[in-house]
């Protein structure tokens, strides 16, 4: 039987292997770098948002075709909430790679709670 979260935990994987790839620590040097500049992290924030969602919108998608999550789940910032906090673990704390239990953490104990809580309202 599969765990909960199973497939969120999975897109957290890819996305913490994207960002610990040689091409992910120039995008991390680059956001290091760009520190208060406003504009640049807005531009890189319009250009990843949809990329960013899609998978995710599909995953939550799924949850509610089989009943499991109300249609409100289904909004972008909810989608990519989990890979925000993935990339905070990179950008501000400066860490090469998240390590597995803290992809698990944020899957448990942010993003289920937050899809469940929308779910229930």
């Amino acid at each position: 039987m599969e765990r909960e979260g199973e497939h969120e935990a999975e897109l957290l994987r890819q996305a913490n292997r994207h960002w610990s790839s040689p091409l992910g620590g120039v995008l991390r040097e680059l956001l290091a770098a760009a520190g208060g500049a406003t504009e640049f992290l807005a531009q890189l924030q319009d250009q990843s948002g949809d990329a960013a969602a899609a998978p995710w919108l599909t995953v939550l998608g799924r949850a509610v075709a089989r009943g499991e999550a109300a249609p409100e789940v289904l909004h972008p910032r909810v989608a990519t909430v989990a890979v925000v906090l993935l990339r905070n673990e990179f950008v501000v704390r400066g860490v090469p790679s998240a390590p597995d239990d803290v992809l698990v953490e944020i899957v448990d104990e942010v993003y289920l709670p937050l899809v469940r809580r929308r779910s229930a309202s």
